[in-house]
């Protein structure tokens, strides 16, 4: 199992950046997919980013593909969403997630551990 604690999140100017930070405990987390989902509200869960357990080639949703850059550590057990060129549609919460195996890295209902979310406001 996997426990995921999110931070970094905050209010900040259209155009600004973000790093998002997940910091996961639990012996799994270093063969464990990991992604991004955001939630905003009157929409629909959104696919962010994923990232494979070995660190390559990662995956990422149209809507801020681009913007947004997935990385880990599995030796600090972190995951980090850095979030470049903000814009008030990017207002959401951020989620964390895991799972185990090997799954669709954009597809939600294959996760099995949630963080409990870092909210991001853009505004000016």
């Amino acid at each position: 199992q996997v426990q995921l604690v999110e931070s970094g999140g905050g209010l900040v100017q259209p155009g600004g950046s973000l790093r998002l930070f997940c910091a996961a405990s639990g012996r799994m987390f270093s063969i464990s997919p990991m992604a991004w989902f955001r939630l905003a509200p009157g929409k629909e869960r959104e696919f962010v980013a994923g990232i494979s357990p070995s660190g390559g080639t990662p995956l990422y949703g149209d809507s801020m593909k681009g913007r947004v850059t997935i990385s880990r550590d599995n030796a600090e057990k972190t995951v980090i969403l850095q979030i470049d060129r903000l814009k008030p549609e990017d207002t959401a919460t951020y989620y964390c997630a895991a799972t185990s195996g090997r799954i669709p890295l954009g597809s939600y209902r294959h996760y099995s551990w949630w963080g409990q979310g870092t909210q991001v406001t853009v505004s000016s």
